[in-house]
C-alpha cells in the first residue's frame, strides 16, 4: 500500500472515533492536527482535546491508536497529545458544526 493510501485509511479510521461527550468524530471536530506516514509505513498523529482536563483523554488516545494500528500494512503508530494551538470551534468541519447546531 502507498503512503497516501495509508493516510486515507487513517482518516477513514479516525472518523470512527468519537469523543464520548460529543456526537461527532474526532476528525470532524478538528482534534487531529497532523497525520504523517513515513516511508516504512509507520505513522505519527498529533491530536488535541476539546479541553486539557478531558476525562476521556486516555480512552480516546487508545481508541485512536488501536483503530489506526488495525489498518492493513501499517507499521508502528505514535500518538502525540498536543495543546498548541489551542483547540477552538473554528477547527471543526462544516458537517460537525451543523451536527452540533452551531450553524
Amino acid at each position: 500500500m502507498e503512503k497516501y493510501q495509508i493516510e486515507e485509511k487513517i482518516v477513514e479510521m479516525l472518523k470512527t472515533v468519537y469523543d464520548p461527550e460529543i456526537p461527532v468524530n474526532l476528525y470532524d471536530l478538528g482534534l487531529i492536527y497532523r497525520i504523517e506516514v513515513f516511508d516504512d509505513l509507520s505513522a505519527e498523529i498529533d491530536m488535541t482535546l476539546t479541553a486539557p482536563n478531558c476525562p476521556a483523554a486516555d480512552f480516546m488516545m487508545e481508541d485512536v491508536r488501536q483503530k489506526v494500528e488495525s489498518i492493513e500494512s501499517i507499521g508502528e503508530v505514535k500518538i502525540n497529545l498536543v495543546f498548541e494551538p489551542e483547540w477552538s470551534q473554528d477547527l471543526m468541519t462544516e458537517e460537525a458544526k451543523l451536527e452540533l447546531g452551531l450553524l
